[in-house]
């Protein structure tokens, strides 16, 4: 089948875009496996996805769902500046095999649920389609 211009195999083939693979950004990643307070490392990176996803999933642990919210959602709204800057549509994988998605991805899931958690369902089914619809094996994995 020949390409069409402007469009990828996987859109061809697939019928739809292809993945979205945010750029490796190993600082955050590291300080975090290191022991650094997720606060520091979301001040050091503030557009670091996975930074604000800890600290949603820090924060929902000791019950603070409120609080969990507000990360998650600079967590999710840094992913998807991130995510345009790479070519991303609005729609489209967003694979959890890539190790750069993981940011966005938790912070996605970490949204959903505390969404759930204080009610507010409709954000809840949205956020949880949109994290099935960008990877189902993120969905699997986070649960």
């Amino acid at each position: 089948m020949p390409q069409t211009e402007g469009m990828s195999i996987h859109e061809n083939l697939l019928g739809g875009p292809p993945p979205t693979h945010l750029p490796d950004d190993p600082g955050p990643r590291e300080l975090l496996a290191k022991g650094t307070p997720p606060a520091e490392v979301a001040a050091r990176y503030p557009a670091s996805s996975l930074a604000w996803a800890q600290l949603a999933d820090d924060a929902f642990e000791r019950g603070a769902a409120v609080e969990s919210y507000a990360y998650a959602r600079t967590g999710y709204h840094r992913g998807l500046d991130a995510l345009r800057r790479n070519g991303w549509k609005g729609h489209g994988p967003v694979p959890w095999e890539h190790e750069p998605n993981r940011g966005f991805l938790r912070a996605l899931h970490a949204l959903a649920r505390a969404a759930g958690a204080i009610g507010e369902q409709e954000e809840y089914e949205r956020c949880t389609q949109f994290l099935k619809d960008s990877s189902q094996t993120a969905a699997q994995t986070l649960g």
